[in-house]
């Protein structure tokens, strides 16, 4: 949400926690924060104070674990020039962290999720089939050095790729969470334009791929796939995996922005290290079709 203060600045708010989807603590807690500071980053402002979320599994949970969880939390604030003032634990029956967040940012520079311009191109800065692997890593299904490199994106904040696009003409922007890219994405379509995405030009995490064509799908995944099947045209042909991995209930997603094709260039060249080296043109603002989006 956003509060104008009437005097040049707007506060944004915002809260998000989850339950862990790693076993490492500190780990989890910079997932957890990070996931939580990204709708600040979406709409161009800057993270200023951030207060912890926490239930609290005194049963399974040590401590110790816990002070790694709030220790990763406050890592990842800090990166991003924000401050921690405290915040609210409760015992409970399941461990779950994250933060309420504060951010500022001057009411005309406000990047909106609703606003995309027609003949932009869609550009995604981070990889696809989070929910997947996470899914994957709770079965054990995932070697190690999988793990960790899924784990290290998912804690990469978009602090620093969300700076940069402000150089550039964004007519909108969106983080990818639990509703997946199509979920996301049609939130940020409107009555005059579709999105039409290429499929073969999504970043995914190869390993992702096969688990599922094995059905190794969460259940958020699936619920998404349900919701917007009437909403979405997908072209023939497509491969088998595809509306799985579209529709994948992201945890701490990428930026998905709509920028003129020129700007989006050099803009993916600017972030390639901070991308992993996923970010990409994913597909075009196009006038009003049949669906609000169109896959192919």
């Amino acid at each position: 949400a956003v509060y104008n203060l009437g005097n040049g600045s707007a506060l944004i708010v915002t809260a998000d926690f989850f339950m862990p989807i790693v076993d490492d603590a500190f780990t989890f807690g910079q997932i957890a924060a990070a996931n939580a500071l990204s709708d600040v980053f979406a709409m161009g402002a800057d993270v200023k104070t951030a207060m912890n979320i926490v239930g609290f599994d005194k049963k399974n949970i040590s401590k110790e674990a816990l002070g790694l969880i709030l220790k990763g939390g406050n890592e990842k604030i800090k990166e991003c020039g924000g401050v921690l003032l405290g915040g609210h634990t409760i015992e409970s029956p399941e461990m779950y962290y994250g933060l309420s967040v504060t951010g500022m940012i001057h009411p005309d520079k406000i990047i909106r999720n609703n606003t995309p311009q027609i003949g932009h191109v869609l550009v995604l800065t981070k990889p696809l089939g989070m929910g997947i692997l996470s899914t994957a890593i709770k079965r054990d299904l995932l070697p190690l050095n999988i793990m960790k490199d899924c784990a290290k994106i998912m804690a990469s904040l978009n602090y620093l790729p969300s700076k940069i696009m402000r150089k550039y003409e964004v007519s909108s922007c969106t983080d990818i969470t639990g509703f997946g890219l199509m979920g996301h994405a049609l939130e940020c379509t409107n009555e005059f334009v579709t999105f039409s995405i290429n499929c073969s030009s999504v970043p995914i995490v190869f390993e992702a791929i096969d688990l599922a064509n094995n059905d190794v799908i969460p259940g958020g995944t699936k619920r998404n796939m349900k919701y917007v099947e009437d909403k979405i045209t997908y072209m023939n042909n497509l491969p088998t995996h595809c509306k799985a991995l579209l529709c994948d209930a992201q945890t701490s997603g990428g930026l998905l922005i709509a920028m003129k094709e020129k700007d989006a260039n050099e803009y993916i060249k600017e972030i390639e290290e901070l991308s992993f080296g996923y970010a990409s043109i994913i597909g075009h603002v196009i006038p009003r079709g049949i669906t609000p989006i169109i896959v192919h």
